[in-house]
């Protein structure tokens, strides 16, 4: 028996980004992903929902685009009106790890809006799924309102690389609600492929900052930092704030 799931994930590995775009080069078309089509499909999970979101790539947005605006730092990413902080989280860090981000973000270079490459409106990212890394393939379409960027932005107005990014992650897990309320361990493990641990700090100190405890959490740090961990601060809030209504 095969799962939904795993069905899902073998329909994202068909596509072949190389072969994609050469026949969009071919047909001298811009690339509009079937498999994650600009409609409510990709956006809930009730698609017979109504909205006023209107898809649009880069180029639609803004003047003279960028996937990177002198490389990718911690303040890139802002979040938009969806409820998926631990995503962002997890982009944020992953801006420390060099190696990692073009792990996830392959052939950078080859794929930024420049006079070296021909256009087609297509892009790819790698997760770590089941054991290895994996290609999503996307088209640039993004979701608007009145000509703004609705979720994940980067506070440089013509850099697109979080914006994307969120897309295929929005891929991966089937639509963009469903990256409403997720976990920031799995969202750290889809981007690194390492094996996520949470430190309570509240429990290493229950019994005060006392030097002991201090100096084994400082240690625990300090071994994560050497091994380039992904490394994030977070507080447990009793209710989360609702996300808007997209």
């Amino acid at each position: 028996m095969v799962c939904h799931r795993d069905k899902h994930i073998r329909s994202l590995q068909a596509q072949n980004y190389r072969q994609l775009r050469k026949e969009c080069l071919k047909k001298k078309q811009l690339f509009v992903d079937v498999t994650f089509p600009p409609t409510n499909s990709s956006l809930f999970l009730d698609q017979d929902r109504t909205s006023e979101i209107v898809w649009k790539r880069p180029e639609e947005i803004i003047k003279d685009p960028k996937l990177f605006v002198e490389g990718a730092s911690p303040n890139d990413v802002t979040q938009g009106i969806l409820g998926n902080c631990w995503f962002v989280s997890a982009c944020s860090a992953l801006t420390h790890n060099e190696e990692l981000i073009k792990k996830v973000i392959p052939d950078a270079r080859a794929q930024e809006w420049s006079d070296e490459n021909v256009y087609c409106g297509i892009f790819r990212f790698c997760f770590w799924r089941y054991g290895s890394w994996f290609e999503i393939v996307i088209d640039d379409l993004l979701p608007t309102k009145d000509g703004k960027l609705l979720f994940a932005r980067s506070k440089t107005p013509n850099e697109f690389w979080s914006a994307l990014l969120e897309k295929a992650f929005a891929k991966l897990y089937g639509c963009y609600e469903n990256l409403v309320g997720g976990q920031l361990a799995d969202a750290l493990q889809d981007v690194s492929g390492g094996v996520a641990e949470t430190i309570n700090v509240k429990k290493v100190l229950a019994d005060g900052p006392t030097k002991d405890s201090t100096i084994r959490l400082f240690k625990t740090l300090q071994t994560a930092f050497d091994h380039q961990a992904l490394i994030v601060a977070a507080i447990a809030v009793r209710s989360m704030p609702r996300a808007k209504k997209i």
